[in-house]
């Protein structure tokens, strides 16, 4: 069965980095386009990032560009965020998720998307 599984999140002080994964299995990565999200506490889940099936193309939230950087690994089956300059404003729960085939590339919305992993925890604070 399909399963995202996420991990590299933790407590960091503002201006520092952190690299979230998130390992898939159950289908064949290289085929589907990637995403991370993120939600705060009392927030609608927000877009974060998005990678392409060969990692050409990318998108990113107004909020987090020139900070974070999304990747893959298709040999690994592990779409990776990485996270520079963190903010207080960044502490949330991140989620990886698959994109259904066929939606709007640049559609943010979560109904475009199938399967889920279970979340991290980022944390940003001094």
């Amino acid at each position: 069965q399909v399963q995202l599984v996420e991990s590299g999140g933790g407590l960091v002080q503002p201006g520092g980095s952190l690299r979230l994964s998130c390992a898939a299995s159950g289908f064949t990565f290289s085929s589907y386009a990637m995403s991370w999200y993120r939600q705060a506490p009392g927030k609608e889940r927000e877009l974060v990032a998005i990678i392409g099936t060969t990692a050409v193309g990318t998108n990113y939230a107004d909020s987090v560009k020139g900070r974070f950087t999304i990747s893959r690994d298709n040999a690994k089956s592990t779409v990776y965020l990485r996270m520079t300059s963190l903010k207080p404003d960044d502490t949330a729960v991140y989620y990886c998720a698959r994109k259904i085939p066929g939606r709007h590339w640049s559609s943010p919305a979560t109904n475009d998307y199938d399967y889920w992993g279970q979340g991290t925890q980022v944390t940003v604070s001094s």
